[in-house]
């Protein structure tokens, strides 16, 4: 009886030397400052809904629109120092009988404009006119962007057949930003 306890002694010393025989290296924990996260983040940019009525004030026609908004992505310093690109999106759908331009401007803390984005919209002709756009911002192109502090929008209405307090129809704006971040 006294053979059980000693072969199981010898087995789980056995055991143990075995286990503790095994693969090892050494931990690199410098791997860490090696990390780098890339998110991708869409969010809605701006948007108007511009209805035909709107655009007639005084039983006479408003040719030009401006609008400016403040535009404060850029005043967080992480954001901006770990952004690479930004792709902005844009579409506009019109169901006015009428053709028209629209210029988006990015302006920066002197109100200044650095970039403009130009949108020639067709009269609607019973069904709605859909334009849209992507503007990829990066390198140099990316830099302009960052100063950004102020986002204009200019409505310019073409000729045509004139408008009412009784028009139908509407200019709709939808825009969305793609950014692509880089973060080590």
């Amino acid at each position: 009886m006294k053979m059980k306890p000693t072969f199981k002694k010898i087995i789980s010393l056995l055991l143990l030397v075995f286990i503790s025989w095994s693969c090892s290296s050494n931990l690199d924990f410098d791997q860490a400052n090696d990390i780098k996260i890339s998110p991708v983040i869409v969010a809605n940019l701006t948007y108007f809904d511009v209805p035909a009525p709107e655009l007639v004030i005084n039983d006479v026609e408003t040719t030009v629109v401006f609008n400016a908004l403040n535009f404060d992505a850029f005043r967080d310093s992480f954001f901006k120092d770990n952004l690479v690109r930004a792709d902005l999106f844009f579409e506009i759908t019109n169901t006015i009988n009428r053709d028209y331009v629209i210029d988006l401007f990015l302006f920066n803390k002197l109100n200044q404009p650095i970039y403009s984005i130009n949108f020639n919209v067709p009269a609607s002709s019973g069904t709605p006119q859909v334009v849209s756009k992507t503007d990829i911002f990066q390198n140099v192109k990316l830099d302009i962007l960052k100063q950004t502090e102020k986002m204009g929008f200019r409505l310019v209405m073409l000729p045509g057949t004139p408008l009412t307090k009784n028009s139908l129809g509407s200019l709709k704006l939808r825009s969305s930003a793609t950014v692509y971040m880089e973060i080590q």
